[in-house]
């Protein structure tokens, strides 16, 4: 019984059935002649048995070939149907942006504006773990985040692009003792703890992160609490809880705290796009020229002149990118 006949052979094979000439098949298919006999035979061989009865005056179908010929056209048949269903409309394209605030928001932002024909629909979430997860079981399309914090086999079914070396900060209470400066060393934190969503199953990779920057510094990581959902929830659990928090440069504002950057060393967040190995759409290319164009104009993946942190494996992944 053959298997996985290509749609291209079966199209010889009809229009050699309708013409019964090799030469006008041919140039029906738009293909050489020697072409099109090539692909009959490998067809032949599939099946196991002549299709056509050939001599030097005229074509006709075996028997073989006339049992053959309306499977050939019904499977023909469905196959353009597939190809018509395919080049309709693109589904929506689902884009993990995590916040408003965060630089995957203005690289889809932009992706709107310069292809407003795609619909690209953002949603939410609180990491790339969990993200991953969702792009490889096809509920997702695109996220951004640290792929060096991913599992192996989870990072093997994904494909991505740098788009930034994030400077990291701190966000402290004003009253706290550094908040009055303008930036951080990050030796001053020695004895904090720090909030850096532990506990969160859908963030490890940022907690890793941490962990890896607190590591002989004397900064604890705050306890494990469960994962809070959205901005507004977010600032009611850390104000009520008193932590100061590891974040980024690019963050929400909480009433009562201040954003400092952290210096000596600039420590760096890599954020790349991540998207479903194999994923063709429209808006995914939308996207990725939108990264492009912001990392370039932006210096985004540019290092700080001063010293930097930013652990080897990330490095790493981020110069494997696509």
């Amino acid at each position: 019984m053959p298997h996985d006949i290509e749609p291209r052979l079966l199209r010889a094979f009809v229009a050699v059935a309708d013409e019964l000439h090799f030469t006008r098949a041919a140039a029906r298919l738009f293909v050489a002649q020697q072409a099109l006999s090539r692909d009959i035979r490998r067809l032949e061989q599939r099946v196991g048995g002549e299709l056509f009865a050939r001599t030097t005056r005229q074509v006709t179908l075996t028997a073989e070939g006339t049992r053959l010929l309306p499977y050939a056209r019904a499977v023909l048949a469905a196959h353009d149907e597939l190809s018509a269903a395919c080049a309709r409309e693109e589904r929506p394209l689902l884009v993990d942006v995590g916040s408003k605030f965060a630089v995957a928001y203005r690289i889809l932002t932009t992706a709107r504006e310069a292809a407003p024909e795609q619909e690209l629909v953002a949603r939410y979430l609180s990491g790339l773990t969990g993200a991953a997860g969702e792009i490889v079981a096809g509920r997702l399309d695109v996220s951004f985040g640290r792929v060096a914090g991913l599992d192996a086999a989870v990072r093997a079914r994904l494909d991505h692009l740098p788009v930034r070396y994030e400077p990291m900060a701190v966000l402290l209470p004003e009253e706290h003792r550094l908040a009055e400066l303008p930036e951080v060393p990050l030796g001053e934190l020695a004895g904090e703890t720090l909030y850096a969503a532990a506990g969160n199953p859908m963030t490890v990779e940022w907690t890793d992160l941490a962990e890896r920057l607190f590591e002989g510094r004397g900064i604890r990581v705050a306890e494990p609490f469960p994962e809070i959902e959205g901005d507004e929830e977010f600032i009611r659990v850390i104000l009520k809880r008193g932590w100061s928090v590891l974040a980024s440069v690019d963050f929400i504002d909480v009433p009562g705290m201040v954003l400092r950057p952290l210096v000596d060393p600039v420590p760096l967040s890599p954020v790349a796009m991540v998207w479903r190995k194999g994923l063709r759409h429209p808006g995914l290319d939308a996207l990725r020229r939108a990264a492009r164009e912001l990392t370039a104009s932006r210096g985004w993946l540019e290092r700080p002149a001063r010293d930097a942190w930013l652990p080897p494996d990330d490095a790493v992944a981020m110069a494997a990118g696509a």
